[in-house]
């Protein structure tokens, strides 16, 4: 059987945002895409699946996808890598974000690395693309694997819904615009990972989400 990437969903937070472990079944390594918070089901996940955290991918800086992030990668020795830099002040906001949510304490960061529209990023033998998916933040990233045709697309769409544009810098027709133009060329049959709630397909969105259906 030749090898493959794999991946589980983890929701966290009382947001019960979508954490995805990510990792090669050959070599066992993994990253975790937005780790909002409750980091001890997490480490215990990773523990279960019997792999080796490597790196931490953030789609946006939102408290409920990057929350636990400073304190992940404090305790593993772990880069961050993404979003996008225009994210920074959601990241430097997450201290007050967390007071005002009643979320437990947590600490913003500066990224290992910043992404941007066109980048990769690896793991194992493998290559995610990155696209840079602006309107729900303006630093919004997301992950593409063309070898399982999965799409880890935080919060900018979800099944039979997109993601808020009412927050500061959001916008809502960079948002469409994002879809229709860096996530439909994904393909139809591309299955997507959201932010909250449950998968879906590009296909599937195209013809039924009312936002966005008919693009």
């Amino acid at each position: 059987m030749s090898p493959m990437l794999h991946y589980q969903t983890v929701p966290v937070t009382a947001f019960q945002q979508n954490c995805s472990i990510v990792w090669c079944d050959e070599e066992r390594r993994a990253a975790i895409i937005d780790p909002g918070g409750d980091m001890d089901l997490l480490l215990d996940t990773v523990k279960r699946l019997g792999v080796t955290l490597e790196q931490i991918w953030i789609t946006h800086g939102h408290l409920d996808h990057a929350g636990a992030t400073a304190d992940l990668a404090e305790l593993l020795h772990l880069p961050i890598i993404g979003p996008h830099p225009a994210d920074q002040f959601w990241i430097d906001g997450m201290p007050m974000a967390a007071a005002a949510y009643g979320f437990p304490t947590s600490r913003s960061f500066t990224p290992t690395r910043w992404l941007h529209d066109g980048d990769t990023v690896t793991l194992g033998p493998y290559t995610l693309q990155v696209r840079h998916c602006p309107g729900h933040t303006p630093g919004h990233v997301v992950f593409y694997s063309p070898d399982i045709g999965r799409a880890f697309v935080g919060d900018v769409l979800f099944a039979g819904s997109i993601g808020r544009t009412d927050f500061p810098q959001g916008d809502h027709a960079t948002l469409i615009n994002s879809i229709t133009q860096r996530l439909w060329p994904m393909g139809n049959a591309t299955v997507f990972i959201p932010g909250h709630g449950p998968e879906s397909s590009f296909g599937a969105e195209r013809v039924r989400n009312p936002y966005v259906g008919g693009t």
